[in-house]
């Protein structure tokens, strides 16, 4: 097991041990007071040195621990135990790295002194309070300051020892502020108010040392900084950096911690106390703009990213964060960009946290429940709703992109339901939330937030569930002498039984003629995908009058003769075969090549067609083959009779591979 010694006094330092505290390697961490040592967690594999050492003591402990590495994680101010560190390690030939803090960027307005003795000459040529965090140890110089009893407050840990220091110093009580870190700005800003501060005495202490937080306070409070500036630091290294070479040369393995949480709608009022906290004591945020900017705290870093693969990769190679946090619009469980992260985190540690649904926030607003609510989105994905809001009450669709409410209720009145009732939420959980309602016809010609939702209210559903629509549903037509063919509403009832189709069949209906099979196997599979292939000119023109008035833009027309244009098209689980053109084998050919377990659907009517689909059930190896015969008879009207009258028989085929249900 490696030995490390870690000399610790910042931040970063404490964030090193905690990561060190989980690791197999054997550390000893060197703090100058006890209440440093409060600091450090208890693991069985740290072992804390309490006190401060020469170079002496340091060259003694090195000698006889024989460290395999030293890491000098002091403040960049404690120059003097930088210096011992690196004279013991060099005596005693241990490897030594230090730890460097980032500095901060320079802050306009701001003045700059070199050390303690030059922030007091300065100051002696100003008037009004001074808030002095630089701590205990400089105030044996500082208390040189004129008026230095009334002006300054001292900002110091709540150690006998620093209290000590400011007696001796001669501040008063009331001047005296013993308090522990790390302070929020509004902590900052709270104590420049109470104690009438025009400056603000400071170190570069970094982003880790709470200096953004004192500038961004000292900006609101209207308080100006004395920098003392930074001495010239040791050659070093990042956190991240010092991670990845333990985890190179000492067995050190790298877990990141991650939090998946949902903010809500949007505002801050929205999120769950849970969230909030989990975002507040987060490293680093990350998810979209949009998102970053409604919950990102002062101070906080934040990485924009939308793919999960963008986000995974970000986490696993940043090591100098310990706590990451990806924050996503609504819940985590409704249309959530979770659902694809997760996969991606599977060697981090993750918690999940659920927030509140746009759903459940308008329907709130709308004094409404939601359990009879079907829900979709159409944010950018490409869905048709208009079968869901014809067959339910109540549909709760998510919009965004050209997909937005202007777009959908103009589908609604092509669709025929421009009579539905819309409530619309725009902005919700935020100051300027908006809801608006209407019939689709009444909206149509608004203005509406790209990213928006609706509640969509049908009064009279009226979706066929079955299949078998009457032949008047459909456009029919002839042109130039051609007969356009049409799989009749009873041979249709039992071709789309034997097909079986599921909600998301990818299928294909060759020769497809008006659509009447296409059509309704759009309707049944919703959530698939149907290519309706036909070669000639005038049914491929009533194939998209059908599928306009039908609505069903999972329905797409492929002109061209099969096998040819089939080529390229999405492998089908389900195929209708209604006419080849004489290619038969060769669509069956293509049809078991894409797919060895399709479902085979085929309807004959003349002998060669029959005898082609005969050949092709023999021909090819399927495990499960039907052949069935229908003769059917209508009634028709004679005088005062009604006569039935016979159709041409027609042969259904299905074939498929027993493999598949």
């Amino acid at each position: 097991m490696y030995k490390i010694c870690v000399f610790a006094g910042t931040t970063e330092g404490r964030e090193l041990i905690e990561f060190l505290s989980n690791q197999p390697v054997s550390v000893t961490v060197c703090v100058a007071t006890e209440y440093g040592k409060t600091l450090m967690p208890d693991a069985e594999n740290l072992t804390i040195c309490c006190k401060r050492m020469n170079v002496d003591e340091i060259m003694e402990l090195l000698e006889d621990q024989h460290f395999d590495l030293v890491i000098d994680a002091t403040h960049p101010y404690a120059v003097s135990i930088t210096d011992g560190i690196t004279k013991a390690c060099a005596s005693t030939r241990t490897e030594y790295i230090r730890l460097l803090r980032k500095a901060s960027n320079t802050v306009q307005d701001a003045v700059y002194v070199c050390d303690v003795c030059s922030a007091v000459d300065f100051l002696n040529n100003t008037e009004g309070n001074i808030l002095l965090t630089t701590g205990s140890k400089e105030l044996e110089q500082i208390k040189k300051l004129k008026n230095f009893s009334e002006r300054v407050y001292a900002r110091v840990l709540p150690m006998a020892a620093s209290l000590d220091a400011c007696y001796a110093a001669g501040l008063k009580p009331a001047h005296i502020i013993a308090m522990q870190g790390p302070f929020s700005e509004e902590m900052n800003d709270a104590m420049l108010h109470f104690t009438s501060a025009s400056w603000l005495v400071t170190k570069d202490g970094g982003e880790a040392g709470g200096f953004e937080a004192k500038l961004n306070a000292a900006q609101k409070a209207g308080a100006r900084l004395v920098i003392i500036g930074r001495p010239p630091q040791h050659a070093g290294i990042s956190f991240s950096e010092t991670v990845e070479l333990l985890c190179k040369h000492y067995g050190c393995t790298v877990i990141p911690y991650v939090s998946v949480v949902g903010i809500g709608p949007g505002g801050q009022n929205a999120m769950t106390r849970e969230v909030y906290q989990t975002i507040e004591n987060s490293d680093c945020l990350i998810g979209a703009k949009r998102m970053l900017k409604a919950v990102l705290l002062p101070g906080q870093i934040a990485h924009d990213a939308i793919l999960p693969e963008e986000i995974a990769d970000f986490i696993l190679t940043h090591h100098e964060y310990r706590h990451f946090t990806v924050v996503l619009s609504g819940d985590v469980g409704f249309y959530s960009g979770a659902k694809r992260l997760l996969p991606f985190l599977d060697s981090c540690k993750v918690e999940v946290f659920p927030g509140l649904s746009s759903l459940a926030y308008l329907c709130s607003r709308l004094k409404t429940s939601y359990e009879d609510v079907v829900t979709i989105s159409l944010h950018g994905r490409n869905y048709n709703a208009i079968p869901e809001i014809r067959a339910n009450a109540r549909v709760f669709v998510l919009l965004g992109g050209s997909n937005d409410i202007g777009h959908l209720c103009q589908t609604l009145i092509d669709a025929g339901l421009g009579h539905v009732h819309i409530s619309v939420g725009e902005r919700l959980s935020y100051p300027d939330e908006k809801i608006t309602q209407g019939t689709a016809e009444e909206l149509a010609g608004g203005q509406y937030e790209s990213l928006s939702v609706a509640l969509i209210e049908n009064g009279q559903p009226d979706a066929i569930v079955t299949h078998g629509l009457s032949d008047a549903s459909f456009q029919r037509g002839f042109a130039s002498d051609v007969i356009i063919p049409m799989t009749k509403s009873e041979v249709r009832s039992v071709c789309l039984s034997k097909l079986r189709l599921t909600e998301r069949s990818i299928c294909w209906d060759i020769g497809a003629g008006t659509g009447s099979v296409a059509i309704e196997m759009a309707l049944q599979a919703k959530k698939g995908q149907v290519y309706a292939v036909e070669q000639k000119k005038e049914a491929l023109e009533l194939l998209e009058e059908n599928k306009k008035r039908f609505s069903v833009d999972n329905l797409t027309v492929v002109p061209g003769c099969a096998p040819d244009v089939c080529r390229d098209l999405p492998v089908p689980t389900h195929a209708f075969i209604g006419g080849s053109s004489g290619n038969m084998k060769e669509i069956f050919s293509l049809l078991l090549r894409k797919n060895p377990q399709i479902r085979i659907v085929a309807t004959a009517i003349s002998l060669e067609s029959i005898g082609e689909l005969t050949s092709c059930m023999k021909s090819f190896p399927f495990s499960e083959t039907e052949v069935i015969s229908m003769s059917i008879a209508k009634d028709k009207k004679a005088g005062a009779y009604h006569l039935m009258t016979g159709q041409n028989p027609i042969y259904i085929f299905t074939m498929k591979d027993e493999d598949i249900h």
